[in-house]
């Protein structure tokens, strides 16, 4: 099957997945609500607390350029019970039945989450600029960051769908991804410096991917720390786990029965 067919059958099923969120609105609250809800309870409940000296505005623009990657990380996550769903009410089936290449409808729920990601970002940005986020003129650096968090959810898309794939059952998945994302976003740079850490979280969180991510998104939007080191080890992150999960997701998808 050729490239240009491939592209005809991601495109449909892009459009598919499009229709299939107009008909089901609610499938987008967690895209619209959650950004609100989290810039919320964080600015201004830990804020005060957690900025230095009581300052909530400076925690504010600490917080936003993580909250893009964890906003990546959760709109990631719900696809994995999304497509453990499809399969169990047999709309995989009828896809697996059709002459279309087998990595085509994953890479069309890819091309979604990414959209929904994007939806994701744009609302948590703009919520944060409105309770204080000052990114001082950078809107080129604003951009860049929000690609970089866009390529690396991406990658965790796949993470999770192999998981929709493997657990039996929606609620599996919906536990497994939860112990997954916890420790990756408390054990990082997201909400708080790292450096009054213990040792040992330290070092965790050091090698964690959303520290990388956020470390770059924070250096772009606000001109603070380096940039150069944290944005290609998100790259190399992004690349690596699509390398190595993609082609097992897509294996799982042919096989399950």
């Amino acid at each position: 099957m050729g490239l240009r067919a491939n592209l005809r059958h991601i495109g449909a099923l892009v459009r598919r997945n499009a229709l299939q969120i107009k008909q089901d609105p609610e499938s987008m609250m967690d895209a619209l609500l959650m950004p609100i809800i989290f810039t919320l309870l964080f600015v201004f409940v830990f804020g005060g607390a957690i900025g230095p000296g009581g300052d909530r505005d400076q925690y504010t623009n600490y917080l936003m350029p993580g909250m893009m990657a964890m906003m990546g990380m959760n709109i990631a996550m719900a696809v994995g019970t999304g497509i453990n769903e499809d399969f169990r009410k047999g709309v995989m089936d009828r896809f697996r039945s059709m002459p279309i290449a087998r990595s085509s409808v994953l890479i069309a729920k890819v091309a979604v989450e990414i959209c929904r990601m994007l939806i994701a970002i744009v609302v948590l940005l703009t919520v944060g600029f409105l309770v204080g986020l000052d990114i001082e003129g950078r809107w080129l650096e604003m951009l860049a960051a929000i690609g970089l968090t866009t390529i690396f959810g991406a990658s965790l898309v796949w993470i999770f769908m192999l998981l929709g794939l493997t657990m039996r059952t929606a609620q599996a998945v919906q536990g497994v991804s939860f112990l997954i994302l916890m420790p990756l976003q408390f054990g990082s740079s997201v909400f708080v410096p790292v450096g009054t850490m213990p040792g040992w979280l330290k070092a965790f969180t050091d090698v964690n991917p959303l520290t990388h991510v956020a470390d770059a998104s924070r250096g772009l939007m606000l001109g603070e720390g380096a940039i150069a080191s944290p944005a290609m080890w998100t790259v190399i992150w992004a690349v690596g786990l699509t390398a190595v999960v993609a082609p097992i997701a897509i294996n799982k998808f042919r096989k399950k029965t």
